[in-house]
């Protein structure tokens, strides 16, 4: 007798990107672009820059891009670079069905293995979809527990999919594949998110490289549990796993990659819903800072966590919302250029942050799609208040934003690494993707190919 992982791998052996809706396809075009726009960002940091260096030293060459950097190496190592890469700048997309961020967990590993075995541009697509809709069904289906972070947890199986699809492999062989990722799942919690410690963004690199690693692992004859995911994340990651919701209502008409969110501030979700609150009430009303007397946000549970000490580096001050909504009201920006250790050492900003109350709401969950996300309310020294509801984040795709609007964001983010001339060249090729008879097209302009560096 079936079960679902027997289900969920004839889905994907079954998946065809021919057989999906022209909607579909522009979505998953959008999903790479915006993946592939936060690793390009994320290459430019120091220690990514040295972690470049170290995989190509560790390594050895190979056939993959290194993402921003100039040399070649094994996808395995490629993956785990350019994941770590994107994900650092917290501006990598998202999806609040399955929780977490899929494109992270499958777009570097599908891109590094379609380019080791020269795959053309459909096929790629089409790794990246599937792998997107399992990942995201398996972590819609888990409620870890509470100091698991998403990052890495599933993501490890993202890939897996994404590389057993490339390779052709048949249902039994994933099943084996998936097996043996959820085994490798890394077992991440949000503590780092809160110091401040970069090991987080490790997360979705060790993810991608295990699950590489994974399909490897069946070509040499290991074996996983009958049921990983259940074992792994129904007994040690998670309070919940319930394998029925990973194959509820699974077909090509109702994808996940086309029910995510982008994001357009550079800092974690959950301060987004304050953010767009703030800003929405900011554009109608053109207050003046100083005339601030306290801010009140109610908003969803997990918020609490993000109000705590004042941020001491970059990466908490992502996971910090007072911070993020003093940097908005006195900087009037919340992108990758905002989040400094200048803006961070300001006393104007430390100062009304002080004054940024957060307050919970248990019904509030970003799941929801029938009851708010935020309620913050503003008042002034005056004695007047004014108040706003987020139901959808401007970004979900409940509330999108334009295609112009999505190419504006890579471009910002991509044009320091690659160019003017390889970001007009990267956005034209991404949209013509499934016509490309190699995907080295594509990864061919990646690379940063004005250094002398060795990687």
């Amino acid at each position: 007798m079936s079960d679902y992982l027997d289900d969920l791998t004839n889905f994907i052996a079954e998946f065809r990107y021919a057989d999906l809706s022209d909607l579909t396809k522009s979505s998953i075009k959008k999903v790479v672009m915006d993946t592939i726009g936060a690793m390009l960002a994320g290459s430019r940091l120091s220690e990514n820059k040295n972690l470049a260096h170290l995989v190509g030293k560790t390594f050895g060459p190979g056939d993959c891009t290194l993402i921003g950097h100039s040399s070649k190496v094994p996808a395995i190592a490629a993956t785990f670079s350019n994941a770590t890469a994107g994900v650092s700048l917290e501006m990598d997309e998202g999806n609040r069905m399955g929780g977490g961020h899929p494109g992270i967990h499958v777009v570097p590993g599908a891109l590094s293995i379609a380019e080791e075995m020269n795959m053309d541009g459909a096929k790629f697509l089409e790794a990246v979809a599937v792998g997107y809709e399992v990942i995201s069904r398996i972590g819609g289906a888990t409620k870890p527990r509470e100091n698991v972070h998403s990052h890495g947890t599933w993501g490890t199986i993202g890939t897996a999919v994404a590389t057993s699809k490339l390779m052709g492999y048949s249902p039994t062989r994933t099943r084996n594949i998936i097996n043996l990722a959820a085994s490798m799942s890394p077992a991440n919690s949000w503590s780092p998110c809160f110091e401040g410690a970069t090991v987080r963004n490790l997360y979705p690199g060790r993810s991608g490289m295990q699950g590489i690693l994974a399909a490897q692992l069946d070509g040499c004859g290991f074996t996983g549990l009958y049921d990983g995911p259940s074992d792994v994340y129904g007994t040690i990651l998670a309070d919940e796993f319930i394998p029925e919701v990973v194959i509820s209502g699974i077909g090509v008409d109702n994808l996940r990659i086309e029910q995510n969110y982008f994001k357009f501030h550079a800092c974690c979700l959950y301060n987004h819903p304050a953010l767009d609150a703030v800003y929405k009430m900011w554009d109608k009303d053109k207050f003046t800072v100083q005339d601030i007397e306290s801010i009140r946000v109610v908003t969803v549970p997990f918020a609490q966590r993000m109000a705590q000490s004042y941020p001491e580096n970059i990466l908490s001050s992502k996971f910090h919302v007072p911070f993020a909504i003093a940097l908005f009201l006195i900087t009037g920006q919340t992108d990758a250029e905002a989040f400094t250790t200048a803006t961070l050492s300001r006393m104007d900003i430390k100062e009304l942050a002080q004054r940024i109350f957060i307050h919970e709401d248990t019904e509030m969950n970003i799941r929801r799609k029938d009851y708010p996300l935020a309620n913050v309310s503003i008042m002034f020294t005056d004695g007047s208040l004014i108040e706003c509801d987020t139901n959808y984040i401007y970004g979900d795709f409940m509330n999108p934003r334009t295609d112009k609007e999505l190419v504006d964001k890579f471009t910002s983010l991509s044009q320091q690494t690659i160019g003017e001339q390889g970001v007009s060249s990267v956005i034209d090729l991404i949209q013509r993707l499934d016509q490309l008879d190699t995907i080295k097209e594509l990864t061919n302009l990646l690379g940063n190919h004005n250094t002398t560096a060795p990687y």
